[in-house]
């Protein structure tokens, strides 16, 4: 490797990087940011507020992938991602210097989802044209192991950004974290912007697309070339179908539900939580390059479908030991405790609310809603019609009568399901740390190594992905046809994971029912990939001819 080339791959992937410590950075922090802008509204409405203007981020995406792969293909590679990382790193800046909703009113949120708004644009722009302008610099037979470095720019994003929230929680104190520490992550990026700029702003063209430039072969509507002509949109479909969708929900079961899971559904307390990914993460990481330099030997196609056939096959189990190691007390009471809601079929309805944005009146549906919240195990029996909502715990009633006040009936139900088994909130047996480094009793070590197992398959689908995207479509579209489909495969199908998985949680009454939305779409990319997919390794992506032929 030259010193250009590593020069190349430092810049595009520290700028990816900083992208992604900027967007993780406002999921992180998801329930303080609502405090403070959307203080207005009740507890419950302002979490579906503040989560709503995170999945923004992810939904504006492939418009982001739109706008700024057609510019990229136009106007060039290095000028359109020094644009996006200067929205990216303005967008967040100003998120830490935004007044409150105290200070300025329905101003604030207002501004906040706009400005979460240019963020998921600017990431839109930013991958595809990190991964390929590195592609286009790499030689021939090394692409998988160059381009693997920008693979490990979201983990490493993630990564900082929960290791600067830790430090800087840990030096204010949580109540001035809360109140004010908030904004430091957001600010120190400006850092990182300045940085960031300053490396990309000494690198030149793209070879291969400055040769194109040269020739006046550029494409003049590269989004009417790439999507409006079937030989190219069909390329972009099975990218999507048999590639980007299932890497992109083994990507984030891996790293975001099992985060979700442990603190939502598990009640390990954030900062274990934390520190139980970021140690993950740390282990994982390297092996997104071993993957893209494998991928270099035995092609794209066989690690990616291999990852997400295995991560199918092995969720149920991995989460199920998760819970034997993280909760002992409530593996458990769902296994011992029989909880049944009994109620008249008409008053109960759906539950599924994958955004947030229903909100319950029925007993039935609250009571259902509560046991979900609290991780139960529960069952759903007709009852004779017009008869009130009944919870037995273990043969004891606990009544939900149409009017009465949820928080009695919440109170009841959490007294009867410790009677029962299930453990209190703050459980001893709870997997907890004390410290950054309290990583060796076998109960912590044990955690990680699950979670470890988890982000290998991450790194098994995600590290030879941008070369098989770069390779599958011809230089004078590439920016806009790899983004497309990358970026609804991640911030659509796997952006939007975790709420439609607790959803089904929720639905059904069993807590690993939400692993069926990853399985499912892994299990179809397999299926469809191994069908539709061409290995791509030993293609010439300079010569137009390769890439259009296939």
């Amino acid at each position: 490797m030259t010193r250009e080339e590593k020069k190349v791959i430092l810049a595009s992937s520290l700028g990816t990087v900083f992208e992604w410590y900027d967007f993780y950075l406002y999921g992180s922090l998801a329930g303080i940011i609502g405090a403070q802008f959307f203080s207005s509204y009740p507890p419950a409405t302002r979490d579906i507020f503040a989560l709503l203007a995170f999945a923004a981020g992810f939904l504006v995406r492939p418009f982001g992938a739109l706008v700024f792969g057609r510019v990229g293909d136009i106007v060039g590679r290095k000028y359109t991602f020094l644009v996006t990382i200067l929205i990216m790193g303005l967008s967040t800046f100003i998120v830490g210097i935004l007044p409150n909703a105290a200070q300025i009113g329905i101003a604030a949120p207002i501004i906040l989802i706009a400005l979460r708004l240019a963020q998921g644009l600017a990431l839109g722009g930013e991958y595809g044209g990190a991964a390929t302008y590195v592609a286009e610099h790499a030689p021939q037979g090394r692409r998988g192991f160059y381009t693997s470095w920008i693979q490990t720019t979201a983990t490493l994003g993630l990564f900082l950004s929960l290791v600067v929230i830790l430090a800087v929680r840990t030096f204010t104190g949580e109540a001035a974290f809360a109140e004010w520490g908030w904004r430091i992550p957001f600010l120190v990026s400006v850092l990182l912007l300045g940085i960031s700029l300053w490396i990309r702003l000494q690198l030149s063209e793209s070879p291969a697309f400055q040769r194109m430039k040269e020739e006046g072969k550029t494409s003049k509507a590269p989004l009417t070339e790439a999507f409006g002509q079937w030989r190219n949109a069909k390329i972009a479909l099975i990218a999507l179908l048999g590639l980007v969708a299932g890497q992109g929900v083994v990507w984030y079961t891996g790293q975001f539900y099992a985060l979700f899971f442990l603190q939502s559904i598990l009640k390990v307390d954030g900062y274990t939580a934390n520190l139980l990914i970021a140690w993950a993460l740390l282990l994982g990481t390297g092996f997104f390059v071993v993957f893209g330099w494998l991928s270099d030997k035995i092609g794209r196609k066989p690690i990616i479908l291999a990852g997400c056939l295995i991560a199918a096959l092995s969720f149920f189990p991995v989460f199920k030991q998760i819970t034997t190691l993280a909760n002992p007390a409530l593996e458990k009471a769902i296994e011992t405790v029989k909880v049944t809601v009994v109620a008249d079929p008409a008053q109960c309805g759906s539950l599924f609310n994958p955004v947030g944005t229903r909100v319950f009146s029925a007993p039935c549906d609250l009571a259902r809603d509560y046991l979900a919240k609290s991780s139960v195990r529960y069952a759903t029996e007709a009852g004779p019609a017009g008869q009130p909502t009944v919870v037995r715990i273990n043969g004891t009633e606990v009544p939900f009568a149409a009017g009465a006040p949820a928080a009695e009936f919440n109170k009841a139900a959490a007294s009867a399901l410790q009677a029962a088994g299930y453990p209190k909130a703050g459980d001893a047996q709870v997997v907890k740390m004390s410290n950054p480094f309290d990583i060796f009793r076998p109960q912590v070590a044990g955690v990680i190594g699950l979670l470890f197992v988890l982000v290998l398959f991450v790194t098994m689908v995600y590290g030879p992905i941008a070369a098989a995207l770069v390779e599958l479509f011809p230089t004078r579209i590439r920016y806009t046809s790899m983004s497309l489909p990358y970026h609804i495969g991640n911030g659509w199908f796997g952006g939007l994971l975790p709420a439609t998985a607790f959803a089904m949680v929720a639905q059904t009454g069993d807590i690993y029912y939400g692993l069926w939305y990853p399985i499912v779409i892994a299990l179809m990319t397999f299926v469809l990939g191994l069908l539709l997919v061409p290995e791509t390794k030993d293609r010439d992506i300079f010569d137009e001819r390769d890439t259009a032929a296939h």
